[in-house]
């Protein structure tokens, strides 16, 4: 997300570097073209309007502080304004209620909604250690029901069970009064999907909302359909009291406009980024990060955060405790790795959350690191025990018995025998000092032309394995 918004606003702000002083006439060139890229980024026109003067405002006859040089203060300007655009705060979601407390979501067929559902309720279970019991009351859409029966199956929740001959309000109802006798925490009532903002299916939404009477709605919107998402959870509040808007699908949306629109139009925190299909591919909305994240200054506390929920701790510990007693790393270790950081969504995920390292997160996207990564996977996966602990006995024969078995050639299978090699050595290198180091060793293991020095190459670039 913001791929496209990041490259122009980091190629726009260094402009004003080296000025003396920020004037209305060195800045004016600068602020064309921030305002074409969130034009270009599909941002509402009126939110561009007053981000530009908000910045204007404020960078004008500024004096250069003695630590910065100007174009370290617009920066901080223009940061600090895409903060307030987007909301100031992270704005969690109000449980304090008397168990149950219900959590309705609205929305329009196709956003992700019920797929919404299934990832707050392993949120709310795993990261607030809630229980939670989740509804369809959806008795329009075939198998809406059975696919939220599945889905709370996948993440561990409980389900309420619901058919399509019931009234909406009747089966809200029914869930509630069972968590109020089970002692659940939290209900999650999934609402129809309407295909439009249509009067019918809001007066039945309406009449839904004031008999359960949650203490959340929240409206999931498509972030893909830009500042349309804005205008329709602008819609939708103009009938439904809504308390917070979960963006979905923003893994593939590289304009990143609803994320910048929705907070000014509809006056509604975005509480949630829906950022991936997994059940587990969803993170609150926090506009400070957000706004360093497109201004290309990475995202390292939400990066300590993944590392603290998704890293086996017990497996972490002993493999820092094996490589500290000089056991070595061999391939099971290695394979190991490669889960571990998939968990995470992948090398171009967590460096994009790294300060500087966005280009190189781009260009490990653009080499196919991620099938590489799956590649190597495979090639280990076709090794005997034996060899996945002592790689030194891989013979040739081995070799091309280990590429037959994943599909592979051999040059393939001497890649990801080299990569370990490296690996190992970084290992040894960085054993217990920290992410920061780790990740700057990782550098190394990227396609030359991408900040890369060492040799090798990183899987599915120049120097890796060939693209598919």
């Amino acid at each position: 997300m913001f791929d496209n918004l990041t490259d122009r606003l980091t190629h726009a702000l260094k402009s004003v570097t080296g000025q003396a002083k920020l004037t209305e006439d060195n800045i004016k060139g600068t602020l064309r073209e921030v305002r074409m890229a969130l034009l270009e980024a599909d941002v509402a026109l009126p939110v561009v309007k007053e981000f530009i003067a908000g910045v204007k405002d404020r960078a004008v006859g500024q004096e250069v502080t003695k630590s910065l040089t100007p174009g370290q203060v617009f920066v901080k300007i223009v940061r600090e304004e895409l903060v307030n655009v987007m909301g100031s705060a992270s704005e969690e979601l109000n449980l304090a209620a008397q168990p149950p407390a219900v959590v309705m979501m609205a929305g329009l067929q196709g956003a992700g909604k019920t797929t919404s559902v299934a990832k707050l309720a392993r949120w709310l279970k795993e990261r607030k250690k809630k229980t939670v019991l989740v509804v369809s009351a959806d008795i329009y859409r075939p198998a809406a029901i059975k696919q939220l029966e599945t889905l709370a199956s996948e993440v561990g929740v409980h389900f309420f069970p619901s058919t399509a001959d019931q009234r909406p309000v009747d089966i809200a109802e029914g869930a509630i009064q069972h968590a109020k006798i089970k002692h659940y925490d939290v209900v999650i009532v999934d609402t129809a999907g309407r295909l439009h903002v249509d009067s019918d299916m809001m007066d039945e939404i309406k009449q839904l909302h004031g008999a359960i009477n949650p203490v959340e709605t929240l409206f999931t919107v498509d972030s893909m359909t830009g500042q349309d998402a804005a205008n329709t959870a602008k819609a939708f509040n103009d009938v439904l009291p809504l308390t917070g808007v979960v963006l979905t699908k923003t893994d593939g949306d590289a304009r990143g406009g609803a994320a910048l629109s929705v907070r000014h139009i509809t006056g509604k925190p975005i509480k949630f980024l829906g950022i991936g299909e997994k059940t587990d591919a969803l993170e609150p909305f926090h506009p400070d990060r957000v706004a360093s994240r497109i201004l290309g200054m990475g995202d390292v506390l939400s990066l300590i955060e993944e590392v603290e929920h998704k890293v086996d701790k017990k497996k972490a510990e002993k493999l820092a405790g094996k490589i500290k007693k000089g056991k070595g790393f061999d391939l099971e270790d290695f394979r190991e790795q490669l889960q571990q950081m998939k968990n995470m969504g992948g090398m171009a995920s967590m460096m994009g959350k790294l300060p500087g390292m966005g280009k190189m997160a781009q260009a490990a996207e653009e080499a196919g690191a991620e099938k590489g990564m799956m590649q190597m996977e495979a090639i280990i996966n076709s090794m005997t025990p034996h060899e996945r602990r002592f790689p030194d006995v891989i013979n040739g024969p081995r070799k091309k018995r280990i590429a037959a078995g994943s599909g592979t050639q051999i040059q393939d299978v001497n890649r990801v025998l080299k990569q370990h090699k490296q690996m190992q050595k970084m290992m040894k290198k960085f054993a217990g000092k920290g992410m920061a180091k780790m990740m700057r060793g990782m550098k190394g293991m990227l396609p030359p032309g991408a900040g890369g020095s060492m040799g090798g190459g990183f899987p599915g670039g120049p120097g890796g394995f060939p693209r598919r």
